[in-house]
Parts: structure tokens; sequence; C-alpha cells
């Protein structure tokens, strides 16, 4: 069973990741069938079991370890990482301390609450900020995906915007210092000899920041798979990378960003346990540059689901 849909704000994305892994399972033989988490989800769990169940949630649904929980509770096995790296995961600021924790490069950060920021003014709250971690600055909400709610603040000027418009998609908004240099992802996947890397892919958003449009709509971002770096420096980040998914717990596979300063150091900016399978997202890209097939891929992660249980 593929799970698409959902009710957060990425369900148009999620449905269209969910109908891309259902034809690429069965490409390759597996008999699939695509639902809606709603409320007809766990009496169809009861009464018709899957085999085991293809994660394709993006958002809160997908990611926060909610779902895994009940799947773990109705004895259906799935690919992807359990409930409880799920939700460290999805947490950003959570997911950063522990990389900070296991040696692992992260932008320097600070996690402001709502309730936070108007109990102690936001004027001192924002001034403090800027002294603390300078401009410019990255702003998104501690839990989400896809950039939405994400803006690049220059000026102190941009900043109260660019915390309103997170706040309209999550309660905390994470401040992070602004790194400059190029945007990769590196997508983890293990077929039974432990966790490897695919071939890095380098994002290059034709406005310079890689938010929801820029992910979703034509036209408005290049990807080069591999990404455009020299051998020592792709050998670093893909390591990087590694130690991040090992860090947190996943396994069966993830998708680590990061950024690639100008001196050639990685940092990592975020882990996505549910990685977009859509024709613009970049495990499928990563994939295609490895000259492997997703069809395959998936279905070897399924059988390996099943043989967990």
């Amino acid at each position: 069973m593929v799970l698409a849909g959902g009710l957060s704000y990425e369900r148009d994305v999620s449905l269209r990741s969910g109908r891309r892994v259902l034809d690429a399972l069965k490409a390759v033989g597996v008999h699939a069938e695509m639902r809606d988490a709603d409320v007809s989800l766990l009496p169809t769990l009861q009464e018709d079991p899957p085999d085991a169940v293809v994660i394709a949630l993006h958002g809160a649904t997908g990611e926060d370890g909610s779902l895994r929980g009940v799947l773990d509770l109705c004895g259906i096995p799935y690919v992807g990482c359990d409930a409880r790296a799920s939700r460290l995961a999805w947490d950003k600021p959570s997911a950063k301390s522990m990389l900070r924790e296991a040696g692992i490069p992260t932008p320097d950060w600070v996690a402001l609450p709502h309730d936070r920021f108007s109990e102690l003014g936001a004027v001192a709250v924002l001034d403090r900020i800027v002294d603390r971690l300078g401009l410019p600055l990255m702003v998104k909400p501690a839990q989400g995906g896809s950039g939405l709610g994400a803006a690049v603040v220059r000026e102190d000027t941009d900043l109260p915007p660019a915390m309103v418009g997170c706040f309209a998609y999550d309660s905390t908004a994470l401040v992070e210092k602004f790194v400059p240099g190029k945007d990769v992802a590196v997508s983890i996947v293990d077929l039974g000899n432990g966790p490897e890397a695919l071939p890095i892919v380098e994002i290059v958003p034709r406005d310079g920041v890689y938010d929801y449009a820029a992910r979703y709509t034509a036209g408005l971002t290049t990807w080069h798979a591999p990404a455009r770096l020299d051998a020592e420096v792709a050998a670093r980040v893909a390591e990087t990378a590694l130690a991040a998914h090992k860090a947190l717990g996943l396994r069966d596979l993830s998708r680590v960003d990061l950024i690639v300063a100008d001196d050639g150091s990685p940092q990592v900016l975020g882990i996505n346990v549910s990685p977009g399978m859509t024709e613009t997202s970049l495990l499928p890209l990563a994939v295609q540059a490895a000259g492997l097939d997703l069809g395959n891929i998936l279905a070897t992660l399924v059988t390996r689901a099943v043989a967990r249980a």
C-alpha cells in the first residue's frame, strides 16, 4: 500500500509522489494500490492488511512519527525509519542539536516560539538575534518541508515580515545563520549492505532561494546530477550526509540537505525521512544519475520491511 495525500500543506506534492511510487512499483511487478490517510485507513488496515506500506506522505502526517506509530500498533511493516527517529528528524531544532552533539556541522541557529516572540517584545528579540547571528539569516518553520514559510533575510527590515510569514506555517520559527554556497542534496538508501550515498544533486534556483515555487514550478530551478564538485569535496559531502543519517538513527532511505560553503566545507541544513518522489524531486534525480531503477529500489526496500516484521 502506498500512502499519499493527507491534510498537510504538502498534500498536492504528496499525491504526485504517491502516483510516481505506485507506477514505479507496478512497473517491476509489485501489486500495489494507493490510499489516502483518512478516516477509512484504519478500518482498511484491520480488514485487509497490506504486506507493507510505502509512506509517500509529506508534512506532519508522513514525517512527525505519528502515522508510523499507528502502523506499529497495527503490526504493519513500512519502508523508512521508525517513529522515534522520524519525530527527531521532523523537528529541525532537535535534529540540529543531535547533529551538533555528534560533531556534524550545521549552521548556528535559534528556535523561537511565537509566544516567546510576543511576550519578550518582537523588536528586542529580533535585535538580539541579528547581534548574535549577524546577517544574512535564513528563517523557516521549525517543523515543515517543501520550503513553505522559508525566507532569506538580508536586511534588518526584512526580518519582521519573514517571521510573520514563517509563523503562518508553524508556531516556532527556526532562525539560522545564512551560509552562502552551493545547495546540494544527498539521498541515502540501504538495500541490504548498509546505507550508501547516491550521486549528489546540486540545486540552482533561478532566484537564489529554493522555496516552494522553485521546487515545483518548471523552469525556476536547474539541477545538476552529479553535482559540480571536485572529488575531494564530493567525498566529504557524502561522508557528512551519511554521518547525519546514522546520527539520527534513520533507516532504509532519507535525503540530507546541505550547503557547501565557498571553502568546500559542508554543513547540514536538514534531513527528510519521506523524500519527494515527483518528477522534479531530488531522490529520483539521484537514482537516475546512479544508473539505477526507482522501482527496483522501492521493491527491495519493501522486501526488507517485510523481512523486519
